[in-house]
């Protein structure tokens, strides 16, 4: 009996806790709206347009989809120097926002299924937090 409930009570808790920490794109983009609304917006604007030449677009951004873990870490570090976006020259920083693994995920799920971007994966705390940053 006490075998029983040992494996009942290791099995409910594995489901349990695999459940709880799967999010739905669906889930991970409002909450990654949120989260763009908080930290990202002030630059980037609602639409996602940026302002040309000072910050760089979201929406439509050939960057933002030609290395998608460029992108990740970028939100997860920080980044600065030049880079080209849509044949645009941006030479800027943008500072480390302190975001958890999850907040990261949820803004880029966000990023990349909003202003006509389309993005056919999910991306996971996981992935977020196997990206290393591109200084090391």
């Amino acid at each position: 009996m006490k075998l029983f409930l040992l494996g009942y009570s290791v099995a409910s808790a594995t489901i349990f806790f695999s459940i709880d920490q799967q999010k739905t794109l669906k889930q991970s983009i409002e909450d990654g709206k949120m989260i763009y609304t908080d930290f990202c917006l002030q630059c980037h604007l609602a639409d996602g347009q940026g302002v040309e030449g000072v910050f760089p677009p979201l929406a439509d951004a050939d960057y933002l989809f030609e290395d998608i873990n460029r992108s990740i870490a970028g939100i997860k570090y920080g980044m600065s120097g030049p880079i080209t976006v849509n044949d645009v020259l941006y030479d800027g920083l943008m500072t480390n926002q302190g975001l958890e693994d999850q907040e990261v995920a949820d803004v880029m799920n966000y990023i990349l299924n909003s202003w006509g971007n389309s993005f056919d994966e999910i991306i996971t705390s996981e992935r977020v937090k196997s990206v290393e940053s591109p200084n090391d």
